[in-house]
């Protein structure tokens, strides 16, 4: 009786241990490149001011649609707000308009030192027919000649004065008006606007804060348009062309395959990764699309339908099979998946295989 036993235990061990068996299946595949990701907005960028301030106003929130110029933020500004009013006060003080009565003025000397030389010049010439004649003396027609002289020199400074207070109105006025355009200027900087039209989507301080051109106030983007950035290994980037289908899994869609295609391979290899980033736009899409979502990528490279294919696993070194009387035969293989390999000869459906016991 006791014989029995380790024979129970053998034949029981055995029928426990036996190998499964598959047989090759004929299925669709395809070659593909992995790649991981992140979903970003198109035209995605952080606003950030040009100048250091408390923030005095938010006007938008997270998810607002806006319009490029819309104004998102306004930092306090009091006293750039003084400093452009002072500039329009001297722009208008020097405004070659309002300076039009000192101008006047000068045309108005001009035309008194023209009549002057005019009654000046007819003096002389008619005391110089007179000493001719022998009628005055010589000291008299020097005094005239004096008077003309002294006339033409007044005459040529009133115009000198005429176009030195014109050039220097104008100096002043344009002066003036480049001040103010200098301080609006400034004063613009205190006021963030959107760069596009799109959406804001996240609002990254609160009133009150203190920032500076270093510090980001908000992420804006595109509502529509989306791009997937992908990062893709060294050693698989020769093998990644434009226009190749990509299919996309996401955490936040379980389950689900979306399709795309890849629009840009940068050529640029990011030295620290070993890689290689490359773009993609939806052509299946997601209902909802949220940036910065991270996702897994398979860039398609070639396709085949209805292939007999065995599981990986089946497949052993130095690609050959271990049929189900375990006899080992040699196959030729095509197309990979990470589940499937694709038999172009040395097996037929028909045929059983199992795996090989380690």
């Amino acid at each position: 009786m006791k014989t029995l036993v380790p024979i129970l235990l053998l034949l029981l061990v055995g029928c426990g241990s036996k190998t499964e068996t598959i047989h090759p299946k004929t299925q669709n595949i395809s070659s593909s490149v992995y790649a991981s990701g992140t979903i970003k907005s198109s035209s995605q960028y952080q606003a950030v001011p040009l100048v250091s301030g408390i923030i005095q106003d938010i006007f938008v929130d997270d998810g607002d649609l806006v319009k490029k110029g819309q104004l998102l933020f306004r930092i306090d500004n009091k006293a750039q707000l003084i400093n452009e009013e002072n500039a329009a006060l001297s722009a208008s003080y020097y405004d070659l308009g309002s300076n039009q009565d000192k101008l006047e003025d000068a045309r108005n000397a001009i035309q008194l030192a023209r009549e002057k030389l005019k009654t000046d010049s007819l003096l002389y010439v008619r005391q110089l027919n007179l000493f001719n004649q022998n009628v005055i003396s010589k000291v008299e027609l020097e005094q005239k000649e004096l008077a003309y002289q002294s006339s033409q020199n007044g005459l040529s400074n009133a115009l000198i004065r005429y176009n030195d207070l014109k050039r220097q109105i104008n100096f002043s006025a344009k002066q003036a008006k480049n001040n103010l355009a200098l301080s609006s200027k400034s004063v613009s900087d205190f006021e963030i606007r959107s760069d596009i039209d799109g959406r804001v989507y996240s609002v990254l301080i609160e009133k009150g804060d203190l920032v500076g051109p270093q510090v980001p106030l908000a992420v804006l983007g595109s509502a529509n348009d989306f791009i997937l950035e992908m990062q893709v290994d060294e050693y698989d980037i020769a093998k990644v062309n434009l226009d190749m289908r990509v299919l996309i899994t996401m955490d936040s869609y379980k389950g689900q395959v979306f399709e795309a295609k890849v629009t840009k391979i940068n050529p640029l290899m990011n030295e620290r990764s070993k890689t290689f980033k490359v773009e993609a736009t939806f052509t299946k899409a997601p209902q909802r699309i949220f940036p910065n979502t991270s996702f897994e990528a398979n860039i398609v490279l070639e396709s085949k339908k209805k292939v007999l294919t065995i599981p990986r696993t089946y497949l052993l070194k130095g690609d050959s099979v271990l049929l189900a009387n375990g006899k080992k035969v040699k196959v030729t293989v095509g197309l990979r998946d990470f589940e499937f390999v694709e038999i172009l000869s040395g097996i037929k459906p028909e045929d059983e295989l199992m795996l090989e016991n380690e």
